[in-house]
């Protein structure tokens, strides 16, 4: 990529504004609950001061439209940050009218190298979605350089993301260029047999990912909400589970213009109502009166005989309801499958978003069990159709 990297900036004596991806769970307080992406973060943090940086740290968490929701405050992620570095962080006072207030300059402008200030969830601000240029101005204004190491968000157009980087000079940082480095193998010549598996709720927010791997893979999988609507396209009943009504004349052509590339469940678990007093049972045809929770026994050997021949995979989205640990098991089985490839040499990666999700509940697998284990989500999703990400375009050209 031909973007100025965190490597090709000077940054002794510098103030380097580093946009992260520091949206971690939490529980009902706020306190994080899974560290991962702050640990994914540390490589550019620690670049930055061990070259003699100050640092003003943002990022978003959750989606508190605007509003200053405690639960969704970053102070909780910066006491754990402090664990990890070794060193205080600084927040400013809170004020629910800004993010960036008066103290936050005075603080900015003091910041010795070596100190961190982190600021407040930048969702607080309407003005962070809404990509105002006032916005951008007072975020750049707070230091000398930017480095965007948020991958997740890079496909938004947000004032954090795209705005900042027209006035101060703008690289990538290290979590990036780890994710551009492997989600790019999957737009070369890569090894087949090459497998596809796609799951999540809806038709309509992956039909360019659908359209794209179907010109790529030997074998598309699909599984969760995605199969349902093309299920109904072939006439397969499927009772109540969910679908798009809207799509199934799309999913049918797709089926028609790629026969057999597609693959389906063949059995499922379906229950009456999703509740503590209903429990699944195992299927082949869905009655009228049920809804699928996840993929049956049937389904996961042929889905397993499909993955057992890979050579690569890029896998996203569960193929169940698998928030309910009641119904997460077909979810789990394909990533254990998929993660035997590994040791084989087969190229694996999990696309983030829920998927990574899963994988971090699964009590014998971890993101080592897998080529690699994308935070990315809908951005990784877009970048592996090849698309131009805003977050990276808006960067500053090398040389």
């Amino acid at each position: 990529m031909d973007k100025l990297f965190i490597e090709n900036l000077e940054l002794r004596g510098k103030r380097v504004l580093l946009r992260l991806d520091l949206n971690v769970p939490g529980d009902k307080s706020g306190a994080v609950t899974d560290s991962t992406r702050i640990e994914a973060a540390l490589p550019s943090i620690r670049y930055c001061l061990e070259q003699g940086a100050a640092l003003v740290l943002c990022s978003h968490r959750g989606r508190p439209q605007g509003e200053h929701l405690p639960q969704m405050s970053l102070r909780p992620v910066a006491r754990e940050l402090e664990e990890h570095l070794g060193r205080r962080i600084k927040m400013p006072d809170e004020d629910p009218r800004y993010i960036i207030n008066d103290q936050a300059f005075e603080l900015a402008d003091k910041l010795r190298p070596g100190e961190i200030l982190m600021l407040e969830n930048l969702r607080y601000e309407k003005r962070e979605k809404a990509n105002d240029p006032h916005f951008a101005m007072r975020l750049g204004s707070l230091a000398d350089l930017y480095v965007n190491d948020a991958f997740p968000v890079c496909h938004r157009v947000h004032a954090s993301v795209v705005g900042v980087p027209k006035f101060l000079p703008a690289a990538y940082g290290y979590q990036v260029k780890k994710e551009i480095d492997y989600l790019g193998r999957l737009q070369r010549n890569v090894e087949r047999p090459y497998i596809g598996i796609l799951g999540g709720a809806k038709v309509s927010s992956k039909i360019g990912v659908i359209e794209a791997f179907l010109k790529k893979v030997d074998k598309l999988l699909i599984g969760g909400g995605l199969s349902y609507t093309f299920m109904a396209a072939v006439g397969r009943p499927i009772g109540q589970s969910i679908y798009e009504p809207y799509y199934t004349a799309v999913a049918h052509e797709m089926m028609e213009d790629y026969p057999g590339k597609i693959v389906l469940a063949v059995d499922n678990y379906v229950v009456e109502e999703i509740g503590p007093d209903f429990e699944a049972e195992l299927v082949e045809r869905i009655p009228p009166e049920m809804e699928s929770v996840d993929i049956g026994e049937q389904t996961r050997e042929l889905f397993a005989a499909e993955i057992a021949q890979a050579r690569t995979v890029f896998w996203n989205g569960p193929l169940g309801y698998f928030e309910d640990e009641r119904f997460a098991a077909g979810t789990r089985f394909i990533a254990r499958e998929v993660a035997k490839l590994k040791d084989k040499g087969a190229f694996t990666v999990v696309g983030g978003g829920d998927s990574a999700a899963a994988i971090r509940q699964a009590p014998d697998l971890n993101y080592d069990s897998f080529s690699f284990v994308s935070t990315g989500g809908g951005a990784s999703l877009e970048y592996v159709q090849g698309k131009v990400l805003p977050g990276l375009r808006a960067l500053s050209d090398r040389g």
